[in-house]
């Protein structure tokens, strides 16, 4: 048991050290593909009616702030991701002192209503992250870079 425990431990810090290396290619990667997706977006703003104050902008301001945009949304996004993860977690284990005390039925319910909970917290999340792209006319989904 301790052997498996030993190799458990040794493969995630390995998969860490992996995850460590990998990151400056991926994030390089990922800020050249935000770049052309930038320019893309400048291009269908100058051609069809946008935001005014958009089209009061010049390029390099409009690159800048559709950059930033997207960078901001791909961190907020994880964010939501990671606090979606820790709400999951703390609902099981709710449910799971629930279900100890009061059965199945109460795992059922607990687990209920921590989805519901849950579904919430995502919904609201996504909608305050959304909101400064669309408040400018921005469609976020275009920005996306993954």
């Amino acid at each position: 048991m301790t052997y498996l425990l030993a190799a458990a431990a040794g493969l995630l810090l390995l998969g860490f050290i992996a995850n460590g290396l990998m990151r400056g290619k991926r994030g390089t990667e990922r800020e050249a593909l935000a770049a052309r997706r930038a320019d893309a977006y400048i291009v269908t703003i100058r051609r069809g009616g946008a935001h005014p104050d958009l089209a009061d902008m010049t390029d390099t301001e409009l690159r800048d702030l559709l950059i930033s945009g997207a960078r901001n949304f791909r961190i907020q996004t994880e964010r939501r991701i990671q606090v979606l993860i820790g709400a999951a977690g703390i609902g099981f284990l709710a449910a799971i002192v629930v279900g100890t005390m009061e059965g199945v039925r109460g795992f059922g319910i607990a687990i209920v209503v921590a989805a519901v909970a849950v579904y919430g917290i995502n919904e609201f999340m996504s909608r305050r992250i959304r909101a400064p792209l669309e408040r400018l006319g921005l469609d976020p989904e275009r920005l996306r870079v993954e």
